[in-house]
């Protein structure tokens, strides 16, 4: 009997997993520091970057290091509709209007200016996306920021929701230290608020398949925590957010702010809502390609740069952590993927990807004889990231 509720139960999460990630919108912000992936990377004008789009703010970021071309691969369309609809309001929008969009959530002329600038833009499956989600940008009712949209936001709402109305104090206190001075004053602020927030509903509710499952997090993730970190989810999700408000400054950390708020300020905010990189980002969009496939089928096909004999290589691949479902689900695909990565990596390819394992250990064993692992500059930045919710960081070049 323990056998047959445990498999329904993986079955259950399985089938909540794929029901939202079929059908929604998860990311509406990247999950991952391109403070540290720019450090990692080394990036430079001869790169050319194959990476997973999520929300498409790292890809911006990246166009800071001018590097030759970003390519975007997202199985998901609704990414990549959210990535063409950032390139549309950067190369068409004042920087105030690109911010009131994107940075604080919401425009009150934001059916205008669609129509007039922006869908114009993007694509027929965007357009077609988009037509029907403009009320995300209105900042009407309670979710009054595109913030509080998609399965993440959907998240961000509700432990909002909860605090506002349960913990209205731990809400307070918490916004507060968003805004502390120094890291003493953080450890002593959280240091406080922790007992009372990190109670049993708390404890229950990151812990459920819909919750994990809306942030993106399916069943193969969370077996990795629960096997590898003492405690399982809770204590690791408790863990991570101590080591974020106590040991890495808030008032920077735009990833944290926006799920706690809605939005962010001018100044803690992702770079590519900068005033000073607008000129420069509008320059350098055309350099950004978006690919709705898998990264193995986009991968397999053909040169994407001409006749050049470079034209099939990549110097720099950003995998994120989608190789932790792979790895439970897809073992064969995993290893195709890693035959591909290979086959197209220019000399000296960086490989930059997450994982919620605390020890990477399912990679096939050709692939970890191909590649030579960076540790000590990934822990660093590992350590430094502002998201800070990952496991492992990995940085390897391919030999």
């Amino acid at each position: 009997m323990k056998t047959l509720i445990k498999t329904l139960r993986q079955r259950t999460y399985d089938a909540v997993f794929r029901k939202i990630h079929g059908e929604r919108l998860i990311y509406n912000t990247c999950w991952e520091d391109p403070r540290a992936d720019r450090e990692l990377l080394q990036l430079d004008a001869n790169s050319r970057i194959a990476m997973i789009t999520s929300a498409g703010c790292n890809a911006l970021d990246y166009l800071l290091d001018d590097p030759r071309e970003v390519h975007c691969i997202d199985v998901n369309p609704r990414q990549n509709a959210l990535l063409e609809l950032k390139l549309a309001a950067l190369a068409t929008l004042e920087h105030d209007d690109l911010f009131a969009l994107f940075g604080e959530g919401c425009h009150p002329q934001i059916r205008a200016i669609y129509s007039q600038h922006l869908a114009p833009c993007l694509s027929h499956a965007s357009r077609a996306f988009w037509a029907d989600r403009l009320h995300y940008f209105e900042g009407r009712g309670k979710r009054n920021s595109f913030y509080f949209f998609g399965a993440a936001g959907d998240v961000a709402w509700l432990v909002g929701q909860f605090l506002r109305i349960s913990k209205p104090r731990v809400r307070t206190a918490l916004l507060a230290l968003l805004d502390a001075e120094t890291l003493e004053e953080q450890r002593a602020g959280y240091a406080k608020l922790e007992p009372e927030f990190w109670g049993a509903f708390t404890r229950w509710f990151v812990r459920q398949p819909l919750t994990l499952s809306l942030l993106g997090v399916p069943r193969a993730q969370r077996d990795l925590i629960a096997r590898q970190y003492p405690g399982g989810v809770s204590a690791y999700v408790q863990d991570k957010i101590r080591h974020l408000f106590t040991e890495l400054t808030l008032k920077d950390n735009y990833f944290w702010r926006v799920y706690l708020t809605g939005k962010y300020t001018r100044n803690c905010c992702p770079n590519y809502l900068r005033a000073e990189n607008l000129n420069t980002l509008r320059a350098r969009l055309g350099r950004v390609k978006l690919h709705c496939k898998t990264f193995s089928e986009f991968l397999s096909g053909p040169g994407l740069g001409g006749e050049q004999e470079d034209s099939r290589t990549y110097t720099h691949f950003v995998l994120l952590d989608h190789q932790d479902w792979l790895a439970q689900h897809a073992p064969a695909a995993l290893a195709q993927e890693w035959r591909l990565i290979l086959a197209r990596s220019s000399l000296s390819a960086r490989v930059l990807m997450r994982s919620a394992a605390l020890d990477i250990d399912f990679l096939p064993q050709f692939a970890n004889s191909a590649l030579a692992r960076n540790d000590s500059q990934a822990e660093h930045w590992h350590e430094r990231d502002r998201v800070g919710t990952y496991g492992r960081t990995v940085l390897a070049t391919v030999r």
